[in-house]
């Protein structure tokens, strides 16, 4: 539990792509990066990145959260089964993956309305949300900016 107690932007729970319910305070204690995802845009091939990432900073207490979402001109239509393919055979996805979800609108989930609303709504697809250890928001990297960016890396270690 983080010393900030209900401040934690890591609240609720969230179905995962396997449809198993995730307790998002379980990665309390963390450093986070909460990304929207699709498996059909120009920024696609940055799963790639996030997962290296994640590879090479897991055991020090890092973690990706992807968030598939058909926000923007309708580049996630698949279902969570040929989502969670998609990623594992192209990617070797093995960061938490969440079921597909609104990341912005009228029907956002919680956990992006309070990002929105304490930073701003993504802009597209990949758009990167880093919380700190203590659960807040540290800050927010445009979809375009690629998770290997220098910025972002010193972002994370700096966080850990």
């Amino acid at each position: 539990m983080s010393e900030n107690g209900g401040d934690s932007i890591l609240t609720g729970s969230m179905k995962r792509l396997d449809g198993s319910d995730q307790d998002l305070s379980e990665f309390e204690g963390d450093v986070v990066l909460v990304v929207n995802t699709a498996s059909k845009c120009g920024l696609t091939p940055q799963y790639e990145g996030l997962q290296r990432l994640y590879d090479e900073k897991n055991e020090a207490g890092f973690t990706v959260l992807g968030f598939p979402a058909n926000d923007f001109f309708e580049q996630e239509p698949g279902g969570e089964d040929e989502i969670a393919e998609f990623c594992q055979v192209n990617y070797g996805v093995s960061f938490p993956m969440f079921a597909k979800t609104s990341v912005k609108g009228d029907d956002v989930n919680p956990l992006f309305a309070t990002l929105t609303e304490l930073s701003e709504e993504p802009e597209w697809n990949f758009a990167k949300y880093l919380i700190g250890r203590d659960g807040k928001l540290v800050s927010k990297f445009p979809a375009q900016t690629v998770p290997e960016d220098p910025e972002v890396v010193a972002a994370i270690d700096a966080a850990l």
